[in-house]
């Protein structure tokens, strides 16, 4: 993993009201290094924060949608078709984008999740019928469907310029299992596919990002485990888990930093405005 640390002399990292053990983690880091780092308020935009200069943030995407444009961040985030463009020999299984009226058909059980926010579960569901339903639900919300497979571990990696900068293990056939990458019994082979899989991918995501993977079991007796990504997600809004927060915080700050320095090859990968909208 790439050891060198980016230093930020300037700067703030703006935190979404709502605690989390990362946040505190990523707080602890920056004013370490002499960021100042400034808790948002629940109400009323960026509140004191607004218009200032070298601002960062780290939280929510609908929280994020009430101030980014007053902290003047941009917000880097995979695409919403991205794992589905993903090679057969990296994804391990088949993945189509649809629409959540196109699933909601389904006679078949299938994993089905929202592309990058949250709105609603990602999970196996039995058929169509069991997905969730809400106003904010439309027949036109994009998904993705893919082929139900088991993980035996998944890790999580936060890459910055096509490396990796830390990683953390977080489940375990499908349970929570937080582990440090460092020093893990699969730790090779996990660099050694993420190696692999971003000199032939990266430049399909930001360079700034959380890459998950993991290990799959075949249903086929007999048949080799094998290593395949499991997503992509924006590193501002990801759980560091066991990794150690101190690169995971030189992946964030670029992930969500000041527009005026947002890299040319980054700006296709700026959230869209329609996406950072609130909603009701």
């Amino acid at each position: 993993m790439a050891g060198s640390s980016v230093v930020t002399k300037h700067g703030f990292l703006a935190l979404a009201p709502q605690y989390s053990t990362t946040s505190e983690l990523l707080s602890t880091s920056a004013r370490r290094r002499g960021m100042d780092v400034e808790v948002l308020p629940a109400r009323g935009g960026a509140g004191s924060a607004a218009g200032r200069r070298g601002g960062h943030y780290y939280g929510g995407p609908l929280f994020a949608a009430g101030v980014v444009d007053e902290l003047e961040v941009a917000l880097l985030e995979p695409s919403d078709e991205w794992l589905v463009t993903v090679p057969p020999a990296y994804a391990g299984r088949h993945i189509a984008m649809s629409t959540l009226g196109e699933a909601r058909r389904l006679t078949r059980p299938a994993f089905v999740k929202p592309p990058t926010d949250k709105s609603f579960p990602a999970a196996v569901y039995s058929d169509g019928g069991r997905l969730p339903a809400g106003p904010e639900l439309t027949p036109g919300t994009p998904v993705q469907i893919s082929d139900v497979v088991t993980w035996a571990t998944e890790f999580r990696l936060f890459v910055l310029d096509g490396e990796v900068r830390t990683g953390s293990q977080y489940a375990t056939f499908g349970r929570l299992d937080a582990r440090p990458l460092d020093g893990h019994r699969h730790e090779d082979a996990v660099l050694a596919f993420a190696k692999d899989f971003l000199a032939a991918c990266a430049d399909g995501l930001p360079g700034a990002v959380v890459v998950d993977v993991g290990l799959l079991t075949p249903p086929e007796p007999g048949a080799a485990d094998r290593w395949a990504v499991v997503e992509a997600n924006m590193a501002w809004f990801s759980n560091v888990y066991a990794a150690d927060p101190d690169r995971a915080l030189d992946v964030v700050l670029r992930a969500a930093g000041p527009r005026s320095r947002t890299a040319a090859r980054d700006l296709r990968f700026r959230r869209a405005r329609e996406h950072a909208r609130p909603t009701g």
